[in-house]
This record gives structure tokens, sequence and C-alpha cells, in this order.
């Protein structure tokens, strides 16, 4: 077809699709990282403990190892943590033909649980309350310092409502997901399973530890070990599922 001034009109072609392969790889590297993390975790409660039980104790911790400190107060869980958009979004992408609502919805739910646990107090207000106590020079304002630390240790990513809240939606999400990739070719029956037992028995730690501590301590310790294995059979298959394959 030819304008009037003689030159030729291009007619383009259709677009190229969207590239899911690169969302699959994208996921199947945060699963990496995030096995990583979990060992990472792992060695650092058995060499240096859990998280402090106290603001006091928290402050102190601060105070003589700030490194130590942050580790112990979850720090890095609040790196790693936006990871799981990209593990979820990369498993969309690979279930996405299998069960398009389910997918989405599963998604959907990790996406706002995520984002609730983010948005609660971490580390970093521990810092700052744990500077201003050790400058502090009267015991009133100590305590004032040791009470708001407390209130911020109740209400941190692994104690308040939203943390409460977006665990369950985590874990439901997860679970969802897992069921879909059973009808999945990219993804092993054996992938799905320990996805539902892993995430069901962290789901039901959730659920419990308000009313059942001990109990809950138990699950999570059965779940706990179960992550890097399930992260590691996500990431392969979704990094094999990058080229091309099932995608």
């Amino acid at each position: 077809m030819n304008l009037a001034d003689g030159q030729d009109l291009v007619v383009p072609g259709p677009s190229p699709g969207f590239d899911w392969g690169r969302v699959c790889r994208a996921g199947g590297i945060a699963a990496c990282i995030l096995i990583v993390y979990c060992v990472a975790t792992m060695v650092q409660i058995a060499v240096f403990g859990g998280t402090p039980a106290t603001a006091a104790e928290a402050f102190a911790l601060l105070h003589q190892n700030k490194l130590v400190g942050l580790l112990r107060l979850d720090f890095p869980t609040v790196v790693v943590l936006p990871l799981y958009y990209l593990l979820f979004l990369g498993l969309f992408a690979a279930l996405r033909d299998v069960d398009r609502t389910n997918a989405v919805l599963a998604t959907a739910l990790v996406f706002v649980g995520i984002t609730l646990v983010l948005a609660m107090p971490t580390a970093l207000p521990m810092l700052t309350l744990s500077e201003k106590y050790a400058a502090a020079t009267t015991e009133a304002l100590r305590g004032q310092f040791l009470a708001a630390g407390e209130a911020v240790l109740a209400s941190d990513i692994w104690h308040g409502t939203g943390a409460f809240v977006g665990g369950i939606l985590v874990q439901g999400g997860a679970v969802l997901i897992s069921v879909v990739m059973l009808r999945s070719r990219v993804f092993g029956k054996t992938t799905a399973y320990v996805g539902i037992a892993m995430h069901g028995v962290d789901l039901l730690h959730i659920i419990l530890a308000p009313f059942f501590p001990a109990a809950s301590l138990v699950l999570m310790i059965i779940a706990g070990p179960l992550y890097p294995v399930w992260l590691f059979l996500v990431g392969r298959k979704l990094i094999r599922a990058s080229g091309g394959g099932g995608v």
C-alpha cells in the first residue's frame, strides 16, 4: 500500500506474547535464594539462638553486637520475604493454564499475606529504641523505652494481628497452589504433596500459636526442615519450565 507522497505504509505485525518463561526463571532463582536463607536461618538459630524473649534482652544484644542482635530479631527475614512475590508469580506463570482461577486466587492470597507481614514492626524499630535506651539518663526514660520495646515485640512480624492474618493467607494460598500442582505436568506429584503437607502443617502452626503455643512449636519444628526440600523441587521445576517446556 502506498501513500500519496510515494512513501510505503508499514503495517506492523502482531506483537509478541508476554514472556512467561522469564517469570518462571525469576521464580526459580527466588526459590534458590530462599533455600540459602532457610539453611542460614537454621544455622543461625543453632549457633546464636532465636528471637529474644524480652525487650531488655534485645537491647542488650544490640548493644553488645549489633549484627547478632539484628540476626536474632529476624532482620534477614524482612530482606528476603519479598522474594515470595517472585516465587509465587513464577508458580502462577507455570500453572496459569492448569487452573487459572485457583492459581490467581492462591497468588493473590500470598501477595496480600506477605504485604501484611511486611507492614508489621521489625528489627529496625528495636535498633532505634535500643540506642535511645542506652543514651537515657534516668530510670524513668529507660522504663519508657523498655515498654516501647515490649510493644514492638508483641506486634512484630511473628506476633501481631497483621502477621497472624498474613501468615494464614500466605500458607492458605501456598496450600491451594500446591493442590493445583497435582494436575500439572510441570510439577510432579511429589512436589505437590510435599507442598500440601508442609504448608498445611505450617498453617495449623499459625492458627494454634495464640492458643496452644507448645503444640504450635512442635508443628513449626516439623514444617521447618521441609522448606528447603520444597523450594529445591519447585525452583528446579520453574527453571526447567523457563526454557519453554510446559509454560
